[in-house]
């Protein structure tokens, strides 16, 4: 018997080769094989006669072989004549294996076969080239093939024949078929290992499981056998027998997720924290200044984070809104409360752009104010005014602080933190983010994300935060209408932008490269620049990307901002955070090349004035292409959570999520991200247990205490 930890070497039937290459892929042990889950399955059951088929069909067949041996046409291939069982004088198939000489030494004349593959009618004779087999015989030639097969001879396809002996755990009569005959799982290619060699390999570790092995972690389904499951995921009987397992894995998926969630909500919950708003004078003053008024979600949002901010407990907040509903601003109060509470705030920006920007704005808004303000990025340190030559240097008076991953490092590390914000806060590692949450004693934390976030994934990526949704635009935003273009149109939308530079406007070019090379046909933002310059000849036409050092981005976007350049050809590095409130046109070349929330993100940099702004989606994609359905998405909707749904069913969790920076890990059973009642369920159960054994001391609670070793266990639970 094997069990799930057991290492593939132990495990019979994988050759060198094979263990070379499956141990390259990441696959060590027996557990690692059996929870690679099949993409999709064929149904390769049997049925229908010879005299049946239809040319282009996929079929699978019973047949015996009449005849076999070598033929050349253009090439030299083994072809064999097979007829019905029975029935030597029917019409015939010819069964054709080019490039693949093993099969001369598997298959004779007298065999019954199992073949699975397409039609083909040349010449009025029904064939099938490289079609899958197996040999349908008795005990004996069985073994005596499965031998063969695992030769040298068999060209690496392990257990060639349906010959790898009983049915899993001898529920199915022996040599029942492994690739045809039933419904046939379909994995991602194993680069060394071909697929049929891997479904052979998993079928055999299947029989050698004993049918009561636990699975590895809390079962959350006992009255579904793991294994039962199991054989269900790789060989249904039916396709409904797939779902359910999948189910099955699912939950179990989403508990283990959801049980992190709960034990690091829990232990967050038993800090000790600081008070870091007692007044609200800085506040009052900042929004008397204000030349509008804060939205009624803003002020909501604010107060949700003020009464956290009041409790000696650590906060851990996520403020989520869409493009330009004011997050940083209710950002920016709280920093205020902070700072009068005593304490300094901290907000880390993913890049020097977006930090230099907050930082000027900050500056402006506080104006007059006693507020000491610090920006904090790789090549500058800069004090509003203020001497601040060494920042090294101990500082008792709080102070607001703005930075990059400058903020990360020693000499730039912001001391007597309060409160730490996080803007964009995917776009830093977990890591990252825990290094800058330990400048501070347990300080309260609002993390923040312009990229609207489906309800399910905030559950699953943040439900140890608590949620603020601003999810009202600021009344004096102008409207943005989008419109998907082919570029033969181009002499128009020249023509409009023509009209937009006359009348006082700017505008956005963005393009997915920065040069031209290697291939790749999508448009380049240095070969815009000149193609632009040469249209507009009157117009200043600037370039931003992230090659030009920070000195030179600075100073192509402070040209931009002042109106000096009118034309801004860029890359994505305008996406984040760039706010031109004249600048109303934003065209994006090869726009299908874009993943859909980060056209919503760039689509955000305009219309962020009381002007109409305009996009235009450059793409040469066809109806019905995945590209152009993401853009037709766009053009329907500026609601960037209705645009989160449709980037998380066109793209799937897998490209959504981003493991490194979600801490998430791998997920293999992707239904349950979209699935609210299995969240639900999951998080039910998950907290039920902790408040019931909230240190994890009893003897059923070892897999959880596995589980959430790295996360930190404490007392009797280490």
């Amino acid at each position: 018997m094997l069990h799930l930890g057991d290492e593939l070497a132990s495990a019979p039937g994988v050759s060198g080769r094979e263990l070379q290459a499956l141990t390259a892929a990441g696959m060590r042990c027996v557990g690692d094989v059996l929870l690679r889950v099949p993409r999709r399955y064929e149904d390769r059951r049997s049925g229908g006669a010879i005299a049946a088929l239809v040319d282009g069909e996929t079929a699978c067949l019973r047949v015996h072989v009449y005849a076999a041996g070598w033929r050349f046409s253009y090439k030299r291939y083994f072809e064999v004549s097979a007829g019905g069982v029975g029935d030597p004088h029917g019409v015939r198939l010819l069964l054709r294996w080019f490039n693949m000489p093993y099969v001369a030494k598997l298959l004779a004349v007298g065999m019954n076969l199992s073949v699975y593959g397409r039609v083909r009618c040349y010449a009025g004779r029904l064939s099938m080239v490289n079609p899958d087999f197996e040999v349908l015989e008795d005990e004996d030639t069985g073994r005596r093939l499965a031998a063969l097969a695992l030769g040298d001879d068999a060209g690496g396809e392990s257990a060639v024949g349906g010959v790898e002996g009983a049915g899993c755990g001898g529920e199915e009569a022996v040599f029942a078929g492994v690739h045809t005959g039933r419904i046939v799982p379909i994995y991602r290619g194993v680069q060394g290992v071909s697929v049929r060699a891997f479904r052979s390999l998993v079928y055999g570790l299947l029989a050698e499981l004993p049918p009561d092995e636990p699975p590895p972690g809390f079962d959350v389904a006992p009255s579904y056998r793991f294994v039962s499951a199991l054989r269900d995921l790789h060989f249904p009987a039916e396709l409904e027998d797939a779902r359910k397992a999948r189910l099955r894995f699912a939950l179990q998926e989403c508990f283990a997720s959801q049980f992190r969630v709960a034990w690091r909500r829990l232990r967050l919950r038993g800090k000790p924290g600081q008070v870091t708003a007692v007044g609200d004078g800085y506040v009052q003053e900042l929004q008397g200044r204000l030349p509008f008024r804060m939205t009624g979600a803003q002020l909501r949002c604010l107060a949700e984070i003020r009464a956290d901010m009041e409790r000696p407990v650590p906060m851990n907040r996520l403020l989520q809104g869409d493009v330009g509903s004011g997050k940083t601003l209710v950002a920016l109060c709280a920093m205020l409360l902070a700072v009068e509470a005593g304490k300094s705030a901290a907000l880390l920006a993913p890049t020097q752009i977006l930090a230099e920007q907050h930082y000027r704005n900050f500056c402006r808004l506080l104006e007059g104010s006693d507020v000491r303000l610090s920006l904090r990025t790789g090549d500058r340190c800069d004090d509003s005014g203020l001497v601040f030559d060494d920042p090294n240097e101990a500082d008792s008076q709080p102070r607001l602080v703005v930075g990059t991953h400058a903020l990360l490092y020693k000499r730039s590390r912001p001391r007597g933190l309060g409160l730490a914000v996080i803007d964009e806060q995917h776009k830093f590692g977990v890591e990252q983010r825990e290094r800058f949450i330990s400048c501070g004693e347990n300080p309260d934390v609002l993390v923040m994300t312009a990229t609207p976030i489906p309800r399910t994934l905030t559950l699953t990526l943040y439900g140890d935060l608590d949620v603020s949704v601003i999810d009202e635009l600021p009344a004096d935003r102008g409207e943005v209408v989008t419109a998907l273009r082919h570029p033969d149109r181009m002499k128009r939308i020249v023509a409009f932008m023509r009209s937009e530079l006359a009348a006082g406007r700017q505008v956005y070019i963005v393009s997915p490269l920065i040069e031209e090379g290697s291939g790749r046909l999508q448009s380049s933002a240095t070969a815009e620049l000149e193609r632009w310059q040469g249209v507009f000849p009157e117009a200043s036409v600037g370039l931003l990307h992230g090659r030009l050092s920070a000195d030179e981005k600075e100073a192509v976007m402070g040209a931009f901002r002042e109106g000096e350049v009118q034309i801004l050809v860029a890359t994505t590095v305008v996406e984040v955070g760039v706010d031109v409130p004249n600048a109303t046109l934003m065209l994006i070349n090869d726009a299908d090349s874009f993943g859909l929330s980060q056209l919503h993100q760039l689509r955000g940099r305009i219309g962020r004035g009381s002007h109409k702004g305009y996009c235009i989606l450059l793409s040469r994609a066809k109806p019905g292409e995945p590209g152009r359905e993401k853009l037709e998405v766009l053009c329907r909707t500026l609601n960037g959570f209705e645009i989160a749904e449709a980037d998380f069913r066109l793209r799937g969790p897998g490209d959504v999520l981003g493991t490194a920076q979600s801490g998430l890990g791998a997920v293999r059973f992707a239904e349950w991200l979209t699935d609210m009642r299995l969240i639900a369920r999951a998080n039910r159960d998950a907290r039920a247990i902790l408040e019931a054994d909230p240190e994890l001391r009893a003897p059923e609670h070892a897999a959880l205490r596995a589980l959430v070793a790295d996360e930190g266990v404490q007392g009797a639970a280490c």
